[in-house]
């Protein structure tokens, strides 16, 4: 990878994790989750923008950030870093907008088999998928549908360089 081009992607990992923290503020809490669309508007962003891995690490540092700082909880670091890679994976593979929208799979199947899986015995809770999945949808669908339109925003009005997509 060029040097610029690898210093770009870090510049907006950091960049991204702090426009996730600051909206942080913005959540509403579902039993013990705080579902926080932002992120999920961040991740589709940043997954389109910078790629998987690059939009992963912003979602580790803003639930690090977040979870420090007291908006955030444990639920977010399964609730936000699949996310950023299936958008940041499906982008890469089809070169589509519209990968935006895949955001709800890493989140809502991804992040709650992983909460189920792992965070569940680790707690000495059983968690069920059903609650857990209802709660991740309710914030990644619209927080992914934000990201969406934003970033169809930006390709309109040119105020960011973005990533060229061929045409359909």
């Amino acid at each position: 990878m060029e040097k610029t081009a690898q210093v770009r992607k870090i510049v907006l990992t950091g960049l991204f994790a702090a426009l996730a923290v600051v909206l942080s503020g913005i959540h509403f809490p579902i039993g013990p989750t705080k579902v926080f669309p932002f992120q999920h508007m961040v991740n589709v962003l940043a997954g389109i923008l910078i790629g998987p891995w690059y939009a992963a690490l912003a979602a580790l540092i803003a639930g690090i950030i977040r979870n420090a700082i007291g908006t955030g909880t444990i639920f977010a670091f399964p609730g936000g870093i699949p996310g950023a890679i299936v958008v940041g994976l499906t982008y890469r593979w089809l070169h589509r907008d519209w990968a935006a929208m895949t955001e709800p799979l890493g989140t809502g199947v991804v992040g709650v088999a992983l909460i189920v899986l792992l965070l569940g015995p680790l707690m000495g809770k059983q968690f069920a998928f059903a609650f857990f999945f209802t709660a991740f949808m309710a914030s990644s669908i619209p927080g992914s549908a934000i990201g969406y339109f934003l970033l169809k925003t930006l390709r309109k009005t040119k105020v960011l360089e973005l990533p060229r997509i061929p045409e359909a």
